[in-house]
């Protein structure tokens, strides 16, 4: 029961989300794109570059909790130190008035969940996601990086096709 009320607390007491138009450092807030146990991501701009970004945001109940922090950072560790075309790419991981935040490309589509809620694959469009998937972590993992949460919401359909594996947030560096 005490764990249920200090959820509560913290759900009652927490920052709002920031709204259209926020700042976070050089990024300008356009809406949210979604959230989770650990934070929220919104679509923003990079006032300095004038390019749309992913923005994560670590959830402001977290923020005091060293492990949450080790495993935001790990994140960003995990993704950033890949380069590959199917595997979404880092730009920045910093601090702003308390707030932390990953800066990411902003990939344009649908997940692998909401694809094949919206409609049934075919067989070329499965076996060319599927092969996507494959070179994105076989890449991963020859870079000692393994991704541990594969699932269709962690994989991201562009409009043209192109496909992307996001959150890194538990994944396992085997190689430092």
């Amino acid at each position: 029961r005490l764990e249920a009320a200090a959820r509560k607390f913290y759900a009652d007491h927490a920052p709002s989300p920031l709204g259209a138009g926020s700042r976070v450092a050089h990024y300008r807030i356009l809406s949210t794109l979604g959230g989770g146990g650990m934070g929220r991501v919104y679509l923003a701009e990079d006032t300095n570059l004038g390019r749309k970004v992913a923005l994560k945001t670590l959830a402001p109940d977290l923020v005091h909790s060293a492990r949450a922090l080790a495993r935001f950072e790990q994140e960003a560790r995990a993704a950033s130190a890949l380069n590959h075309p199917n595997i979404l790419t880092i730009y920045e991981v910093g601090q702003f008035e308390g707030a932390h935040f990953i800066a990411s490309e902003f990939v344009d589509g649908l997940t692998l969940r909401a694809k094949l809620s919206d409609r049934k694959l075919d067989v070329d469009s499965i076996l060319d996601i599927g092969i996507q998937v494959a070179a994105g972590l076989s890449a991963a993992h020859a870079a000692g990086i393994e991704h541990r949460d594969i699932k269709p919401e962690n994989i991201i359909v562009r409009n043209d096709g192109l496909v992307k594996i996001v959150d890194f947030g538990i994944a396992k560096l085997s190689r430092e």
